[in-house]
């Protein structure tokens, strides 16, 4: 039986980039300063306008095909997750594997899970390898929330920014992703929803929880889920080590979603977890959604943070209520 491993990882970051400096000239009564220390952010990438998803997604993948030398044919399933598609039909990932001039023998889908999507499309691409269906998974993570954001909502243009990654997940003889947990909680979708351009009518839909205080298509009860997260990630944390008969010092790294400094320094409080096995990077990209971890990993690589061996813990949570985890060891660059 073959196995899921984490590959290389190429991402793409629009030109665009618009920091706290050019938003405090544009609104001077914000108090960008205080944003920042609560964020941990100080800039974001921006597709243009007539930018999507795919787009992103299409560049992040040839610089990957390109880095790495991948032969395209080799490639037997995309893997798409965006909540900002470019169409509501057809699935965007069938669009990439045209643009990518990936085999017709490839298989392509869409999901659409935002924060916690990277997590599910690694157990994803873990379980066509595992079933014989794949060897080479291309797990594509693209999104652009800035269309979906207001100019004037200062609550969140502040804190989402665009961007696309592509992960190869190839074919191992040895496991090095396992221990999966997941949960959702839908009765939370009204903390972060947008709430019309689906198909059911606006005035049946989901109302957001509180006031609208913004035009934004986006709507986000920020404390509801930063309450949401210090109480159900500490205990799906727990729950994994215990399924797994590990205790809190034997994990290198915590690798969590990149939501905010707030919402991660709160976990790491709750959990009394060093900041070194904790990492916060998002000050010069923001909360990128699904392209957050994959970000961090590649990140982390670059820099040799994630030590030969260790045993990690992937976890990504948020919108729909979503959230899920799992051990990971980064066998990558050994076999490179």
């Amino acid at each position: 039986m073959s196995y899921a491993q984490i590959g290389p990882i190429s991402v793409h970051l629009p030109e665009k980039v618009e920091d706290n400096a050019t938003l405090q000239e544009q609104f001077p009564s914000w108090d960008l300063d205080l944003i920042a220390e609560k964020t941990g952010i100080q800039q974001r990438h921006i597709a243009a306008p007539e930018e999507t998803a795919a787009d992103l997604a299409v560049k992040a993948c040839e610089q990957l095909f390109e880095r790495e030398g991948l032969d395209r044919s080799s490639i037997d399933f995309v893997l798409l997750c965006t909540q900002t598609p470019d169409y509501p039909l057809p699935t965007t990932a069938c669009l990439l594997q045209d643009r990518l001039g990936l085999k017709n023998q490839c298989g392509a889908i869409d999901f659409n899970l935002g924060c916690s999507g990277y997590v599910y499309g690694t157990a994803m691409a873990d379980g066509l390898i595992q079933s014989g269906v794949a060897r080479n998974v291309l797990l594509v993570t693209a999104e652009t929330y800035s269309k979906y954001i207001d100019e004037n909502d200062r609550s969140l243009r502040t804190i989402f920014g665009d961007a696309a990654a592509a992960t190869l997940i190839t074919a191992a003889d040895e496991p090095s992703l396992w221990g999966f947990q997941f949960g959702s909680d839908g009765s939370g979708a009204d903390m972060l929803i947008v709430g019309y351009g689906g198909g059911r009518p606006a005035d049946d839909a989901i109302r957001p929880r509180h006031r609208k205080r913004w035009k934004s298509r986006l709507y986000m009860d920020g404390p509801s889920l930063i309450n949401f997260t210090v109480d159900a990630i500490p205990r799906l944390v727990d729950e994994i080590l215990e399924a797994n008969g590990l205790t809190d010092d034997r994990i290198g790294h915590y690798l969590f979603h990149q939501a905010t400094w707030k919402m991660l320094d709160q976990l790491r409080l709750r959990m009394n977890i060093e900041p070194e096995r904790l990492p916060v990077d998002l000050a010069d990209v923001g909360n990128t959604v699904s392209c957050t971890l994959p970000i961090l990993i590649e990140r982390m690589r670059q820099r040799d943070q994630l030590n030969r061996g260790a045993t990690n813990m992937l976890v990504g949570f948020g919108v729909g209520l979503s959230w899920g985890g799992c051990l990971w060891r980064d066998q990558f660059r050994d076999q490179a």
